[in-house]
């Protein structure tokens, strides 16, 4: 007879609330104390066309976990418009919550399941949050991003719809001026409405930050020097377009920025780079004069070329602070020590009806 095990489906309201990060913080928490886990996301977006490939995230989320192969469960299906019309022709009539079901077989003591990104997604293929909950019997873990004490509205709402099945919430991305509200109102109101509040992380610059790489990626940008420092992070966006003064002020009250100027703007190029700047991009492809360069490779900055406008590149990189992602084993570090901090796992423990196999020092 096949053992099954229990399963735990981590889900959100909106996507990008850190269910990836949740997913590898809470394994190390939970391997530290014995638990043999498996991980799986049934649901899979931004498939690149290629089938045998996973999910940039799926694929990054199991490096970090380094499960055996038979602790690492596939994708069921990838969210994109072709498996959509497929199922709406009718020429895909797949029961993919029977491939959820045999997920559970022989995987360890606990099923981590990367859930949608929405409670809604998924929904045509039987892939939404409840639908794949009541398929496996799983308990649910929501990870909800604070943005104001109206975040609570979501959250009662999925109350709703999840019932009992929600044991518990993690609340994200908390700025340091408001946790003292968040545990003195939001917490208690959410517990009475028995939902246990697990966790409550503060809002860290290194986790919404993004790499140089990603934004070379996003912008399809020239490397014009220090290809070798495209590793480093950026946490803010500046935008160089004032006289010098001004962006000297300005740039000295930032950390950590990637500034966006013209390539003609030779005077703010040289303020960033005085500053606590992580790469340089240019605009209008005007290159930059020697002096500059030489500045730069000493400093170790990059500088970017990029064939945009400033308005669309700045664009592009705020939605790649929007949807910024986990890819950096840095970030994981630290998501690993703040869900230590913040997260009760004893209690999730406790909710799954599970025993810890060994004791923490």
């Amino acid at each position: 007879m096949p053992k099954f095990a229990k399963c735990l489906l981590i889900g959100s309201t909106e996507a990008n609330s850190g269910k990836s990060a949740t997913v590898l913080g809470l394994s190390s928490q939970l391997q530290a104390k014995g638990i043999d886990i498996a991980y799986g996301k049934p649901l899979g977006s931004y498939y690149d066309g290629q089938a045998e490939a996973l999910e940039a995230d799926v694929q990054f989320v199991t490096q970090m976990l380094n499960l055996p192969a038979n602790r690492l469960l596939p994708t069921l299906l990838h969210l994109n418009e072709a498996s959509v019309q497929k199922r709406l022709s009718g020429e895909d009539l797949t029961n993919y919550n029977q491939g959820a079901i045999e997920y559970l077989q022989n995987s360890g003591d606990l099923v981590l399941l990367e859930g949608p990104g929405t409670l809604e997604e998924g929904n045509l293929f039987d892939l939404s949050l409840m639908q794949v909950a009541q398929a496996v019997d799983a308990a649910v873990l929501l990870v909800a991003r604070y943005k104001s004490v109206l975040s609570i509205e979501p959250l009662l709402s999925a109350k709703q719809r999840l019932g009992d099945r929600l044991i518990g919430v993690l609340l994200n991305d908390i700025p340091s001026q408001e946790l003292e509200t968040v545990n003195s109102s939001l917490r208690p109101f959410l517990e009475q409405q028995q939902i246990p509040v697990l966790g409550m992380l503060p809002k860290n610059a290194l986790l919404r930050s993004v790499s140089v790489a990603e934004l070379v990626n996003q912008l399809q940008a020239e490397i014009l020097c220090r290809s070798d420092r495209t590793d480093l992070m950026v946490e803010s966006l500046a935008i160089g377009a004032m006289n010098v003064n001004s962006a000297l002020k300005y740039f000295r009250k930032r950390r950590n920025m990637a500034v966006v100027t013209g390539g003609d703007r030779v005077e703010i190029q040289l303020a960033a780079l005085e500053s606590s700047t992580q790469c340089l991009i240019l605009t209008g492809q005007l290159p930059p004069p020697a002096f500059i360069l030489n500045k730069a490779e000493e400093l170790e900055i990059p500088i970017l070329s990029v064939d945009l406008d400033t308005l669309s590149t700045v664009e592009i990189i705020d939605r790649t602070f929007g949807q910024v992602r986990l890819h950096e084993p840095i970030k994981v570090d630290c998501i690993r020590q703040l869900m230590q901090a913040h997260f009760d796992t004893d209690r999730l423990l406790t909710q799954l009806g599970l025993s810890p196999a060994v004791a923490l020092p």
